[in-house]
């Protein structure tokens, strides 16, 4: 498995960038991978199916000139930025044979970042199907999703360690679809930071994956994929809730 920390200025060149990723692999030009990435700027990503009108303060997002985009993956509807770092697996399911359904997927993967937390004596709980929360509190901090190919899946989540928690009950509504152990609360209330160490995050999340080295340029056929779906892929969506999206 490669290590890459390469974040992109844009939103939209980070989401395309894990779906290059998922792409190569599937083509034979590339293998395991973990990338993370954090956005400077603000922007609202919704899932595959997510509904832009339903879970969108729309009125404060054209204020702000918030971008909003929708990923390949499914999933619900997060506002990110600076203060969010994402993590993007790239894993194989001919070598790792937890990964062959989706539920055995999410909770391999996210047991293995609950323990690589607790390491760094973060005492944190998996809440099925795909959320981390505090221990103490049952307040969540990172979620994830994933895209499901024949050979390989992208699985990407985030973990809140230094956001502006307010911004997201600003620009977002609430979901209508919750977590029992949500328990109806409203976004300040279920959404918290988490204090980690990043560099220490990376490597231990790292080792645990079975990370061989490390590469933090983009390769020739990763600059070529991506250059090429800018210009024909649209992933960002209207206040009306159009979008093009990603095709296969």
């Amino acid at each position: 498995m490669i290590q890459k920390d390469i974040s992109f200025l844009t939103p939209e060149e980070n989401l395309l960038f894990d779906d290059v990723l998922l792409y190569l692999a599937e083509q034979g030009q590339s293998g395991e991978v973990v990338r993370f990435w954090e956005c400077q700027q603000y922007f609202i990503v919704l899932g595959k199916i997510s509904d832009a009108q339903k879970d969108i303060e729309w009125e404060a997002v054209r204020r702000e000139g918030i971008p909003v985009l929708r990923r390949s993956s499914g999933g619900g509807t997060v506002l990110q930025g600076r203060g969010c770092l994402n993590y993007s697996f790239i894993l194989s399911k001919e070598n790792r044979p937890e990964i062959l359904t989706i539920h055995q997927s999410y909770r391999f993967i996210l047991e293995k970042l609950v323990q690589t937390l607790r390491d760094l004596k973060v005492e944190v709980v998996f809440k099925p199907i795909s959320d981390l929360a505090t221990a103490d509190g049952d307040k969540k901090f990172s979620g994830n999703a994933q895209r499901r190919s024949k050979k390989y899946i992208l699985h990407h989540g985030t973990i809140l360690y230094d956001f502006d928690l307010p911004k997201i009950a600003e620009f977002l509504k609430m979901p209508e679809n919750i977590p029992a152990y949500r328990g109806g609360r409203g976004h300040l209330d279920f959404v918290t930071n988490i204090n980690i160490s990043l560099d220490q995050f990376k490597k231990m999340c790292g080792q645990k994956f079975g990370v061989k080295r490390h590469e933090n340029k983009l390769t020739n056929s990763e600059k070529d994929c991506l250059e090429q779906w800018r210009k024909v892929k649209n992933i960002f969506v209207s206040p009306k809730g159009k979008n093009f999206g990603l095709s296969d």
